[in-house]
């Protein structure tokens, strides 16, 4: 658009010295354009003067080149996006390298103000978002990246994108605002003919895990993909697999010989969120809302007085479909009654002193309120006749250790 304005510009400005001009009239009158032999360019007039027929085909041809081809366009967006087309070992920009034989990644991350919530830890929707992040800088710095959500060249060229069926995310501790944390990830096998990936987050100062996550891309001993045109499932091409298999390394994260069943709730669930709607900032480069939305949605259901006591240990997802911005969710919470909380002696005397002595009337004592630390969640899309499953939730907490202690002196 820049071009267009100075050839305007130049066109105002040329006007503007023929009217003071008094030989303007002895110009020959400008012939009209044409393009392809049938589009004529109609005559601009600017303060009150026809511009030269060379300076009209040049504004025609600066504003078709806005309008470019979906091929030049594209590539210009990876020359933007500087996506390599072979191999790299390290990169400066987001302090990423290349390990383990040079098939696994690393990543260094400071952790940003707007990572951590109320008690300057980060939070899940942040660590998870961090995983999607590293992965993807995996696959870019592989060489394999097409202009796809972590879609590889073979991938691209079907049509496919990837499908996650189920993810597992462990959390020891939270790193806390400012700290420096190192991000390891990788891909393997999963069973015949499965994928997974694994993460593994830890203190670059001490080395210390904060957590592991890992994510299974395959059902059935079948890899799942799906097409981004028809929305329908497939299996991996034999080109997609040759591309992949060379960077499988045996390491896991978790090791989970068999995963624990996540039971489907029905609307007698003791929480329920309705009318939940995506908002467009909600949809990934795939256009299905994003997984980290669907965790706010399972989290917003749990009582506030118990999240504000409570830090998530652990997260298993199970994916059953993908949810579009159009379709109205409803999200089911169900507590497990038999893993409730308890305190030992000494926390129950230290919390109640604490109560009488220091905050008596303060509603302190709803902190020692005894909670079960074990829910299933269900996400699923409402219809008039019946519901659609999006994904099954199955969440384990912990108490903040801060609850019970005692302010320092």
């Amino acid at each position: 658009m820049a071009s267009i304005s100075y050839a305007f510009s130049c066109q105002t400005k040329c006007s503007s010295a023929r009217e003071n001009d008094p030989n303007s009239h002895k110009q020959k009158k400008s012939l009209p354009v044409k393009v392809n032999g049938t589009s004529t360019i109609p005559q601009v007039k600017v303060e009150g003067s026809n511009p030269p027929a060379s300076m009209a085909a040049s504004a025609f041809t600066s504003l078709a080149s806005v309008v470019e081809p979906p091929s030049i366009q594209i590539e210009k967006d990876r020359t933007r996006q500087n996506i390599p087309t072979k191999k790299q070992t390290v990169d400066p920009f987001r302090q990423g390298f290349i390990t383990q034989g040079g098939v696994a990644y690393t990543q260094i991350v400071v952790v940003r103000s707007y990572e951590v919530g109320a008690d300057k830890t980060a939070t899940l929707e942040s660590i998870l978002n961090l995983l999607q992040e590293t992965a993807l800088n995996h696959v870019w710095m592989s060489g394999l990246l097409g202009d796809g959500f972590g879609a590889t060249h073979g991938m691209m060229r079907n049509n496919l994108i990837w499908v996650v069926t189920r993810m597992q995310v462990q959390v020891e501790s939270y790193p806390i605002w400012g700290e420096i944390v190192e991000i390891d990830t990788w891909v393997g096998a999963s069973g015949k003919n499965g994928m997974r990936r694994d993460w593994l987050i830890r203190s670059h100062l001490t080395g210390c895990v904060f957590a592991r996550a890992t994510r299974i891309e395959n059902r059935n001993s079948t890899w799942v993909m799906m097409n981004q045109h028809t929305r329908r499932l497939s299996k991996i091409p034999e080109d997609v697999r040759t591309e992949i298999s060379p960077w499988f390394i045996s390491r896991m994260a978790i090791k989970e010989d068999v995963p624990e069943k996540i039971i489907k709730l029905d609307d007698n669930a003791k929480y329920m969120n309705s009318n939940l709607k995506p908002k467009r900032s909600d949809l990934d480069m795939n256009h299905h809302v994003n997984n980290v939305k669907y965790v706010r949605w399972m989290l917003e259901s749990i009582p506030e007085q118990f999240l504000e006591g409570h830090q998530l240990s652990s997260i298993t997802l199970e994916y059953r479909r993908e949810c579009g911005s159009c379709d109205i969710v409803q999200s089911l919470c169900e507590p497990d009654e038999d893993s409730v909380e308890k305190y030992s002696g000494v926390d129950m005397l230290r919390g109640f002193n604490l109560a009488t002595e220091i905050f008596e009337g303060s509603g302190f004592l709803g902190s020692l309120d005894t909670w079960p630390l074990k829910y299933t969640h269900l996400l699923q899309i409402k219809g008039d006749k019946k519901s659609e499953e999006i994904v099954r939730g199955r969440t384990t907490w912990k108490k903040k250790l801060s609850i019970l202690q005692f302010p320092p002196s």
